[in-house]
């Protein structure tokens, strides 16, 4: 329990900017939910796909070989410099590629029925290259123990691009332009009928503000390139770009995919305006898991050498099945108020949340079962189940996206990560075996969704309002969490038994 403790602080600690970014950029979601159309939240939908894709080629692995060789170096400050002046030469050059094709980029990433702007490809190659740039100052803060600062940097950028957000499409759009209003200099040179483009300059002003306020890191050494040590540095990094790639395919591809394979190219937008929105319904569970990434990683190392370290990852398995079962059943049960989360012209893609919910939960077990190929040395593995995901993602997409739309790609998705979570666990299990407890799996999964599925059932058959459906899945909800706390309690002594010693006292 105490070592589940530490990775707790631990995830607080670096993961509190993390779930601060993800959690005000997905509040910016209502926000676009109601200025813009469905086609219009799709081209941001899908330009932000390219962006998550493209971010691995700009950064191809250097932050993790920084990591690795500062400290096979004992921090040499070569290791820093050459990494550093990799990104910036080879972001530079990337970012002038996107400027000067931009039209030709352009044209690929859209269509003839959906032309794209060749500004955003512009912008968004400027922005892919001050992140990328940011990566290596942000990695030494981290190996430096920097945390306050660290976290301080990525604040910044949230407040900063929240702000242009709203400035931009509520105060420039409509405030300032009422009668009587104080007019705004900045109207003069903005573009009135800009509307999705707003979006993208706000986060490039954000990114902008985030590298200038690293420029210490930057200048503060002495900028010396070692090409014998890039070259190991760049063996290193490539097959980790190349893992990327493919984890990429898996989390990104259906939103590019899904306006190209589209029977109905006059509609392709809206459908992906609707599922960009409803995934973002899935916000909970997103960011449990991926501020558990974060920190997980170096608290799996850190216990790799103790003798209970299989037994800690068991457990910490064991809490992690719990906690995303409470947050799939929390969000079904209530997807009465979560669903204003988003737009009512966005409702229709509801039906997907549920499937992307348990999505997310498989890439958190399979990230969970991830460490047997690290500590076992078999990274190899990693990479093949990665590849293995993308062909399985790719494969079910041109398949079922024709047929079935974004339900389609939902379902590829869900079934991309449960094969590659299956698959993990049983290769696992012959290099590196750990005792899981799958019969917590079966159970606490199990019954979430059972309740999930009687409540849609009460819902259809009864045709019963939203008040009465919202107190007999409350009901639900106690029950299940009742039913973790009858199970658990011999494993949670500090919530068990405090509470026996009052009842006997009272007694």
């Amino acid at each position: 329990m105490s070592a589940i403790r530490k990775l707790a602080g631990q995830t607080a600690i670096y993961g509190l900017s993390s779930i601060l970014g993800r959690l005000f950029n997905y509040l910016l979601v209502p926000l676009h939910t109601r200025v813009f159309l469905t086609g219009q939240y799709g081209e941001v939908t899908k330009m932000y796909a390219y962006v998550s894709f493209l971010i691995v080629l700009f950064s191809y692995g250097m932050e993790t070989a920084y990591f690795r060789f500062a400290q096979q170096e004992k921090d040499n400050p070569k290791v820093y410099s050459t990494s550093l002046i990799s990104l910036l030469a080879s972001s530079v050059g990337l970012a002038a590629i996107f400027i000067l094709f931009s039209g030709a980029i352009a044209g690929w990433i859209g269509d003839a029925s959906m032309p794209l702007h060749p500004e955003y490809v512009s912008w968004f190659g400027c922005i892919l290259a001050l992140d990328a740039i940011s990566y290596i100052p942000f990695a030494r803060l981290r190996r430096e123990n920097k945390a306050t600062r660290f976290v301080s940097i990525k604040v910044v950028w949230i407040i900063s691009n929240v702000f242009f957000n709203v400035y931009f499409l509520l105060w420039c759009k409509h405030v300032v332009r009422m009668p009587g209003s104080i007019q705004d200099p900045v109207l003069h040179i903005s573009y009135p009928d800009l509307g999705v483009g707003y979006v993208f300059i706000a986060n490039l002003i954000a990114s902008s503000i985030t590298l200038l306020l690293l420029t210490p890191e930057i200048f503060r050494i002495k900028f010396d390139f070692d090409k014998e040590l890039w070259r190991k540095m760049i063996v290193y990094a490539l097959p980790l770009m190349i893992m990327g790639t493919a984890g990429m395919v898996n989390e990104t591809f259906d939103r590019i995919l899904l306006p190209k394979l589209l029977t109905d190219k006059s509609t392709a937008l809206a459908e992906l305006g609707i599922y960009g929105a409803c995934y973002k319904l899935s916000i909970i569970m997103t960011l449990f898991v991926q501020t558990f990434r974060y920190a997980a990683e170096p608290f799996f190392f850190e216990h790799s050498g103790k003798d209970n370290a299989k037994q800690t990852y068991a457990n910490v398995m064991h809490y992690f099945i719990i906690t995303c079962a409470v947050i799939f059943l929390g969000i079904m049960m209530y997807m009465d108020v979560v669903k204003y989360f988003i737009g009512k012209s966005y409702w229709g893609g509801l039906k997907i949340v549920p499937i992307l919910l348990l999505a997310n939960l498989c890439l958190g077990v399979f990230f969970n079962l991830s460490i047997w190929y690290k500590l076992s040395g078999h990274t190899r593995w990693g990479a093949f189940l990665a590849v293995f995901g993308a062909v399985i993602t790719l494969i079910l997409l041109f398949w079922w996206i024709p047929l079935m739309g974004y339900m389609g790609a939902a379902w590829a998705t869900l079934v991309c990560y449960a094969s590659m979570m299956v698959l993990s666990y049983i290769i696992g299990q012959k290099y590196y075996p750990v005792d899981y407890n799958l019969s917590s799996f079966v159970k606490y999964i199990g019954v979430s969704v059972l309740f999930y599925f009687f409540s849609e059932f009460l819902r259809n058959h009864f045709e019963w309002t939203k008040g009465p459906m919202l107190i007999i899945n409350s009901f639900l909800m106690i029950a299940f969490l009742l039913l973790i706390f009858v199970t658990e309690r011999d494993k949670i002594p500090y919530l068990y038994k405090p509470l026996n010693k009052g009842i006997r006292n009272k007694k």
